[in-house]
């Protein structure tokens, strides 16, 4: 599973699989895959845009976005906490993500996916929430940008509390609200063997 993820830049990834699952594609270039799958995680501009949407949107695409966000696509699925859709070999789960910046009233997502065997978790825009107790992923996608999602302490805070066995961190290594690699470095060195840090190069 961890070979099938991509990380597109600041919080986007794609994962190469059955289904090819887009997350909050932004500033992506035009791509050679057409989704099966769009997640978008809430209505902020660097998750949600219609651009980069349709880059990768074709006919058979389906979009699974948080309340505020779906309203900006036709024929979205307007996706709840806790909600879970199957999509082929799939089953992908919403769940709730929130912080200062992003209330939790709001009903921004964070998206578990369950396949080849893995639970994916993508934690969106959230900070360290009491609902990630439930969670038990392999593979935790974690922003580490500061102030609008987890800070460095935060974010080791909550791979304490999940304890996956490989961590990806996100948001970094942009102009537009994120760490750069120097901390993105300094996180891994922190999470030690709680975990393994894996840190992506931006596929373009």
């Amino acid at each position: 599973m961890l070979e099938r993820i991509e990380w597109l830049g600041h919080a986007s990834f794609r994962v190469m699989g059955d289904p090819i699952i887009y997350i909050d594609p932004w500033r992506i270039t035009r791509p050679d895959h057409t989704a099966d799958v769009i997640l978008i995680s809430h209505d902020h501009f660097d998750h949600c845009s219609l651009a980069d949407v349709e880059k990768i949107r074709g006919a058979h695409s389906r979009i699974i976005a948080s309340r505020a966000a779906a309203m900006h696509f036709e024929g979205a699925i307007s996706a709840r906490p806790w909600q879970a859709f199957n999509v082929g070999r799939a089953l992908i789960r919403a769940v709730p993500a929130y912080n200062a910046a992003h209330p939790q009233a709001l009903e921004h997502l964070g998206f578990v996916i369950s396949m080849y065997q893995h639970d994916l978790y993508y934690v969106g825009d959230s900070g360290v929430i009491p609902e990630m107790a439930r969670l038990r992923p392999d593979i935790l996608i974690l922003p580490i940008g500061g102030s609008h999602s987890m800070t460095l302490s935060e974010a080791l805070e909550a791979v304490r509390l999940m304890r996956p066995r490989y961590v990806i961190p996100s948001h970094w290594g942009s102009a537009h609200n994120g760490s750069t690699y120097l901390e993105a470095q300094a996180f891994a060195q922190q999470v030690g063997s709680a975990a393994e840090v894996i840190i992506l190069q931006q596929v373009r």
